[in-house]
């Protein structure tokens, strides 16, 4: 029955935001890739992008490795791609949020804010792994 839930949250999220959010964090990645020095940014932009397609039953959890390079890869990520995207998930929260049943799906758009902004140090995980009932940081 979870399976089926999932399922059904999942293919109307693609339908309304999914798609959408996917190709934004895509062109953002392949943007960052240009440039040697900012693959790292994306690679995270392409992760943050298969987790956006198809969010439901999977969640993002604190890796626990905090470093200075970390922080300021945030940094310089937010400043440059993670307000646009983050205005993304806003704009399609909203949108969905307009009908009773996008209303869960606008919600669960919003909890992926936090990721969106800082990505370094996070990761996706199945939510019935072990990892993710250790640090979550958006469910």
């Amino acid at each position: 029955m979870r399976f089926l839930i999932t399922l059904i949250l999942n293919l109307i999220w693609l339908v309304t935001a999914g798609w959408s959010l996917f190709l934004g964090y895509v062109v953002a990645g392949i943007l960052a890739c240009i440039f040697i020095v900012t693959i790292p940014f994306g690679l995270a932009s392409f992760r943050i992008a298969l987790f956006v397609i198809w969010p439901f039953g999977r969640e993002v959890v604190d890796t626990g490795r905090r470093s200075a390079v970390g922080t300021l890869g945030n940094v310089i990520w937010f400043v440059i791609a993670g307000w646009w995207l983050a205005l993304g998930h806003v704009l399609t929260a909203i949108a969905q949020a307009v009908t009773i049943i996008g209303i869960p799906l606008a919600w669960a758009n919003i909890k992926l804010i936090p990721v969106t902004c800082f990505p370094f140090g996070k990761e996706v995980v199945d939510s019935g792994d072990s990892r993710s009932r250790m640090v979550p940081t958006a469910r």
